[in-house]
């Protein structure tokens, strides 16, 4: 039987961005001309109850930018001094903020193996969002278990910027789980909770149409220029710092780890090789130490 149009009711909502792009034959850090040393996922997760004062929180940082004209927020206009109150106020926000950041040096010119498996192009911005919602999926089905004492299902929203379509996620999303089913999987650490996703809730918006984007655009381009020096100058972490309250934690509570949850480096911390100013930010998140995703659910 087919799944009914009508999607079912989610109790949590994630929009996804990113800064940087996919690219890997030509990597900024070992070619001049390259591709962006990093790629960097950012996400902002709400509760359904929320969801409707998105836009009015968005309208409220907004009335701070003197002679701002236009409704949004993109981090890469803002002066510092926008950005600091972009995030100040972030992180007083009743939500939860994830990042996956991917140094590309070690990824020049790789060819997935697995790619030509299912249909998509952007394997690697499909892998990216894999390991973002590894980490997501396991916040949602933790809280809502302690919430609702079940799992609630998880509404995601992507930012058309990356160059995807819904096709092609629920493409991949399909052969994930059809791999974790049958034990397949070849990355076997974690695994997505399957249990609060339905590919009904899966959505591809463009930025300005989807208020809670731009808070997924902040999230991710905070942690661009904190570690970033070749497309942005010098990297400036202090805009990351400021959403630590809200970074996603293990567990949910004060002293939770971020690192390796909330805030997770590809490759290892050590393997990415990064000056002392690009390691800043990780370390202030908690690394070289690292939360490990658990077995399937």
């Amino acid at each position: 039987m087919s799944l009914s149009q009508t999607p079912p009711e989610h109790e949590y909502i994630a929009y996804i961005d990113e800064s940087g792009d996919p690219g890997l034959s030509r990597v900024k850090g070992i070619d001049v001309n390259g591709a962006s040393e990093w790629l960097i996922l950012g996400a902002a997760v709400f509760r359904r109850q929320t969801e409707p004062k998105i836009e009015g929180w968005i309208r409220d940082i907004t009335s701070g930018f003197r002679g701002h004209q236009k409704f949004g927020i993109h981090f890469a206009d803002l002066n510092p001094a926008k950005r600091l109150l972009v995030c100040e106020k972030m992180r007083a926000l009743p939500a939860r903020y994830w990042v996956v950041a991917s140094n590309k040096k070690n990824m020049k010119g790789y060819q997935n193996p697995w790619a030509a498996m299912f249909p998509s192009k952007n394997w690697f911005y499909c892998w990216m969002t894999r390991l973002l919602l590894e980490r997501i999926t396991h916040f949602v089905a933790q809280d809502s278990a302690s919430r609702f004492g079940s799992p609630r299902f998880l509404k995601i929203v992507y930012s058309e910027r990356g160059g995807i379509s819904y096709e092609q996620m629920n493409a991949y999303y399909s052969w994930l789980k059809f791999k974790d089913i049958a034990g397949t999987q070849v990355l076997t650490l974690g695994e997505l909770s399957w249990s609060v996703m339905d590919r009904r809730l899966l959505e591809v918006a463009a930025h300005n149409n989807r208020a809670g984007l731009h808070f997924a655009d902040t999230v991710a381009s905070a942690f661009f220029k904190a570690c970033d020096f070749r497309d942005t100058g010098e990297c400036d972490p202090q805009f990351a710092k400021l959403l630590e309250p809200r970074m996603g934690r293990f567990p949910d509570i004060l002293d939770g780890r971020i690192a390796g949850y909330g805030v997770k480096i590809m490759p290892s911390f050590r393997g990415a090789q990064l000056t002392r100013d690009q390691e800043k930010i990780f370390k202030f998140y908690g690394y070289p130490r690292q939360w490990w995703a658990p077995g399937p659910d």
